[in-house]
């Protein structure tokens, strides 16, 4: 017989400890360990997603949770997914938000085994069958790595640069590889004395946590995100003065930006009472999340374990400055602080602080360039994002909450939504960056701006055109026979 045991949640006023909030989507509970019937704590403490023990606080145990899956303990039976809060939507797993209605089954040992154990469940990972014993730094490759794929990672830093064709070509595989390669193309494999299984374990982790549901915040944004950042590494005034230390948090930055991105914003996930929003007090929630999972798998992995306690945290620390700066609610902010240094010219990245607020600076524009890029890919992305947007609207819908006005596919359109996002949000960012960047990418850059402006314009144009000529035919035939009933001069009722 199944026995279910119902953890109850810690005070939010209780702080959490600090090894605890390291780990990918942490999240405390008070209970005791005679609670459960099946293996040990300390046992349990070993497996990753598992039960935590401290030994500091003998009364509390911890939850790590994957991603944002609530989840309920069971007596070695798995796990189901728990409702946290009284609000209807939480009754939902994320997972069913994302794939088709399908009938239920049993969890299969093969989940269990994803969500619970210590090391991936890799059976279906082809990266981790070997290391090429000759040139043990080239490419991390697998069978259906192409001629092709390698012709492309030659104009890695060609702004042109298409994703979604490098994608097929590397089957799925483009944020493991392309990352991969740059590391390999900076040397910082050899300058940072990095373990080649490591490394690679650790970007195939990164590749996996992204949700390959989420139409656009997937592995595939993060590769291109990734890719943007690496051309804007290469500008003058960046590479001359960025240590290798800089790269290589720019590089990691950008491949874990929106780690383990749920799919729906900030606000939705505070107005649903998750629990990342409790956690991170409804501050800079995904961002938090996205740099804790970061660490989590740095540390997982052991990458940089050879490395001294004080540099890593260093590191850590930086790395969560980089992707914390990608909060779209505090642009704002850094525009002003932006352009405030540029009115007085006193920018020195000879100087660390100025060096990371740079690199910050970099990856806000990384993470949004889509409107910036050739129209054949921007408007890709532009749809896939707005689906993403759309999705959210009916989850809202569906739950009746408030549908946010962005994610309203009834009131909204995809050229609406971009016209909007280009005109105040990317604009005056991309403005800025040419300001400190009088390059040829950043001409190139702006020149795409405004071509992609005006396509979705004209897009506009003929779709209201088009709806005004609906709205005409369907009154027309009214017309028709009203006038119909006037008999013509001349005939026999006159």
């Amino acid at each position: 017989m199944e026995v279910c045991y119902q953890l109850p949640v810690l005070p939010l006023d209780r702080p959490v400890p600090k090894h605890v909030l390291s780990r990918r989507g942490a999240i405390s509970f008070s209970s005791s360990s005679s609670l459960f019937g099946g293996p040990a704590p300390r046992q349990l403490s070993k497996r990753r997603g598992a039960i935590s023990y401290d030994s500091e606080d003998q009364t509390a145990l911890y939850i790590r949770m994957l991603g944002t899956y609530d989840v309920r303990v069971r007596s070695q039976m798995g796990f189901e997914p728990e409702r946290r809060g009284s609000h209807p939507y939480l009754y939902v797993d994320f997972r069913t938000l994302h794939s088709r209605p399908e009938a239920a089954r049993p969890v299969s040992a093969r989940n269990v085994r994803r969500l619970l154990s210590f090391q991936r469940y890799l059976h279906s990972s082809r990266f981790f069958h070997g290391i090429p014993a000759n040139n043990p730094l080239g490419y991390i490759l697998d069978d259906d790595f192409t001629g092709q794929a390698k012709l492309m990672l030659q104009k890695v830093g060609n702004w042109n640069f298409d994703i979604f064709l490098f994608d097929r070509l590397t089957n799925g595989n483009s944020l493991v590889n392309l990352t991969f390669h740059l590391f390999n193309t900076y040397g910082l494999i050899e300058l940072f004395q990095l373990d080649m299984v490591k490394l690679r374990r650790f970007l195939v982790m990164i590749q996996e946590d992204y949700r390959c549901q989420n139409p656009y915040h997937n592995a595939v944004h993060a590769a291109d995100v990734t890719q943007a950042m690496y051309c804007y590494l290469q500008e003058p005034k960046l590479a001359e003065t960025l240590t290798s230390c800089d790269l290589l948090l720019g590089l990691l930055a950008a491949a874990t930006h929106d780690l383990d991105h749920p799919g729906v914003n900030q606000p939705f996930l505070i107005k649903t009472d998750h629990y990342l929003a409790a956690l991170y007090k409804n501050s800079s929630v995904l961002e938090n999340h996205h740099w804790k999972s970061a660490v989590g798998l740095l540390r997982e992995s052991d990458l940089l374990s050879h490395l001294t306690t004080e540099d890593r945290l260093n590191m850590e620390e930086r790395l969560g400055s980089l992707i914390l700066a990608t909060d779209i609610s505090r642009q704002n902010d850094y525009l002003s602080e932006f352009r405030t240094h540029l009115d007085k010219g006193d920018l020195c990245l000879t100087n660390g602080g100025h060096r990371l607020f740079i690199l910050q600076m970099a990856l806000k524009c990384a993470d949004i360039c889509n409107p910036c890029r050739p129209w054949k890919l921007s408007k890709q992305w532009s749809e896939k994002v707005t689906e993403e947007f759309f999705h959210q609207g009916d989850i809202e819908r569906k739950h009746n909450l408030e549908v946010t006005p962005l994610c309203d596919r009834q009131s909204n359109s995809v050229a609406n939504i971009q016209i909007g996002f280009m005109a105040y949000v990317v604009e005056p960012l991309f403005v800025e960056w040419s300001r400190f960047s009088d390059t040829r990418l950043s001409q190139t850059m702006m020149s795409h701006l405004s071509l992609n402006k005006q396509g979705w314009n004209e897009g506009r144009d003929k779709q209201e055109a088009s709806s005004s000529r609906a709205s005409e035919e369907q009154t027309t035939p009214a017309a028709k026979d009203s006038n119909s009933k006037v008999l013509p001069q001349g005939s026999k009722g006159s």
